[in-house]
């Protein structure tokens, strides 16, 4: 019999590879996933080709020797690194591709990594979300309808509300259903209709609606002719929280019906739309992820100059992402950190400052997620609590220390406070309480 070559193991090919390659685990194995499904003679050759292109991607520190001072490929005026010691200072490869030399996308790290992440084809970074959602209607609905659930044209933070946000994409919003009840037929009904651009299902985030009401699925509304579009707000990437689950950690109870990224583009979602400051805990953006021909679409869009982030957002959201993808997200990411220290860490911490402040008493409370993120979701917490109303003495400390207060007592919820903020805790408190 002739030898039938096997293939490569992917576990293997992915460990030989990280001797060479610095990148996350996640990234190693879907390099040789890739270069194993490629069928060539030699895999590593090929997964470390294609890792080696991915790290062209990411965006970092380079060293601009180009005599361009303000290079726009580079970041243009470049960040400033120990500047107190040595006045040194890097550009960033924001629009160049390391692996080719060549100008690139600014999108192209955030793209290749949450296509691991969330499934999705393409991805975008913008401003905010209430940016991703005006851009997303903007160029793929100008001069066309958008179908909304009545019970879903909801007023986001600061008095900002959907109809207002689709008025100036150039968009008409189409109501559909009923404030409390809408379904697949009334969406299908609009479809035959109007000339609908889009179906747009939108997460109420900081309200609860219960009852008598009704909500056609992701899953069904996929299936209609409209692409589908779904604005999950918060931005929880996957419901079954790999970054927990893989450490031993169960999922959160209070993060159950919150929709994530992942499932509804695995639901049929043609895109989704989230912020990046709040469940997915990075910094301040919006994030259109999904079918690379409708993220295409938005990512040429004049508005787009308008609305793209700028090299320090970039930089920040990479770094989330990366973090995600090894699984480190409890020592990297500050909310992760807040949401799985446990109670009985929490209250040991609270005695220590009681003792060292020689004031106060230790009492459980609950923390929210906030941010419109579960708005019914509560997480059992411990603080310490002053009798009488110091939130304003507290709040002139250097640094200055934010409490809830009410009923002539103050409270001060340990599980927001990093760690490394005790001392400073007890010291205000011991500083101001006589």
């Amino acid at each position: 019999m002739e030898n039938i070559q096997r293939p490569a193991s992917i576990d293997v090919l992915a460990r030989q590879l990280a001797k060479v390659h610095a990148l996350p685990h996640a990234v190693l194995v879907d390099c040789a996933r890739s270069a194993v499904a490629l069928n060539q003679p030699d895999s590593f050759a090929v997964a470390s080709s294609l890792a080696t292109e991915f790290a062209g991607h990411l965006i970092g520190d380079v060293v601009n020797a180009t005599g361009v001072l303000l290079h726009t490929n580079l970041g243009r005026a470049p960040r400033a690194f120990g500047a107190e010691s040595s006045g040194g200072f890097r550009a960033v490869n924001v629009e160049f591709d390391l692996d080719e030399g060549r100008r690139s996308s600014r999108n192209e790290s955030v793209s290749s990594l949450l296509r691991m992440l969330i499934g999705a084809e393409s991805a975008l970074v913008v401003n905010n979300n209430a940016a991703a959602v005006m851009l997303v209607a903007s160029a793929l609905a100008h001069g066309r309808g958008i179908a909304v659930s009545r019970g879903e044209s909801v007023e986001i933070g600061g008095g900002f509300r959907i109809p207002e946000v689709i008025e100036q994409s150039g968009a008409t919003l189409v109501d559909v259903g009923t404030t409390n009840k809408t379904y697949r037929s009334d969406f299908e009904r609009a479809t035959k209709k109007s000339d609908i651009a889009f179906i747009m299902s939108i997460h109420s985030s900081n309200f609860e609606v219960s009852g008598f009401v009704h909500r056609p699925t992701t899953a069904e509304l996929s299936k209609l002719d409209a692409p589908l579009v779904v604005d999950i707000g918060s931005g929880l990437l996957d419901n079954t929280c790999p970054w927990l689950t893989t450490q031993g950690m169960p999922v959160p109870t209070w993060l159950n019906g919150e929709p994530a990224a992942r499932q509804a583009l695995a639901d049929g979602a043609s895109l989704v739309t989230f912020s990046g400051d709040k469940l997915l805990g990075g910094p301040q953006c919006g994030i259109i992820a999904g079918q690379k021909s409708l993220v295409d679409q938005c990512a040429k869009h004049p508005l787009m100059r308008a609305l793209r982030p700028g090299t320090d957002i970039l930089l920040d959201i990479q770094s989330t992402l990366l973090s995600y993808l090894s699984r480190d997200v409890i020592h990297k990411i500050p909310f992760w950190t807040m949401v799985t220290e446990t109670e009985d860490s929490l209250y040991q911490r609270a005695l220590e400052v009681v003792r060292i402040a020689e004031a106060g008493v230790v009492e459980r409370v609950e923390s929210v997620p906030g941010a419109g993120s579960a708005p019914s979701a509560r997480i059992g917490s411990w603080a310490v609590v002053l009798e009488g109303d110091y939130a304003e003495l507290l709040r002139r400390n250097s640094p200055p220390i934010v409490t809830r207060s009410g009923g002539g007592r103050t409270i001060c919820d340990l599980r927001s406070i990093a760690r490394e903020d005790d001392a400073v805790l007890a010291s205000a408190i011991r500083s101001i309480v006589k």
